[in-house]
């Protein structure tokens, strides 16, 4: 059916170019015969309409799948991104809560130190002030134990010495006055 449409106008352009004219002339001076060109233009046609339909649809849409797995890849890369920028904001609040934790836990260590060392030094200064209590104690004692016995070694040096002297025997009720006399010069 086409064909015979294509038919029919080239018999009319040919017939409408055989006659004179400029068109004429050019037709004639080119060589151009109209069926052919008729031909060769529905031919161009149908490759044209034939390669669009198997070979320029199937590329567009290759090229528009393509489009689409950039398209997605560049979404896909800016939610990265994003990600990567929200893990990086969580990472540094971390961080940051990490040393306030370590600061915290460094001031607890160092008042818990300086605690214990107030405490021991608190136990080191009530020890020592026991052991200088104990110490005057264990001295006056000490001390008080040597007068009694200086005092006793002293009437006793006394009597000898004033048995010695007098030359009698003195009555233990006059050696205990001498050495309670002689107690109470060495005390004063």
């Amino acid at each position: 059916m086409i064909m015979n449409v294509l038919l029919l106008l080239m018999t009319q352009v040919t017939a409408q170019a055989a006659g004179s004219g400029p068109v004429g002339r050019i037709v004639t001076t080119f060589g151009i015969s109209w069926p052919q060109l008729l031909a060769q233009i529905a031919s161009f046609s149908i490759v044209c309409l034939v390669l669009y339909w198997f070979a320029y649809r199937p590329v567009l849409k290759m090229l528009e799948v393509r489009r689409q797995q950039i398209a997605q890849g560049l979404a896909n890369a800016e939610q990265i991104k994003a990600e990567l920028a929200r893990t990086e904001a969580q990472r540094q609040e971390v961080m940051a809560q990490a040393n306030i934790q370590a600061s915290k836990f460094i001031e607890e260590a160092r008042a818990a130190a300086a605690r214990l060392q107030q405490q021991e030094t608190e136990k080191a200064v009530a020890a020592a002030e026991e052991m200088m209590i104990k110490a005057r104690e264990a001295a006056a004692q000490e001390r008080d134990r040597m007068l009694a016995e200086l005092k006793r070694e002293v009437g006793r040096l006394v009597v000898q010495a004033t048995a010695a002297v007098t030359g009698k025997i003195l009555t233990s009720e006059d050696q205990r006055r001498l050495a309670e006399e002689t107690a109470k010069q060495v005390a004063t």
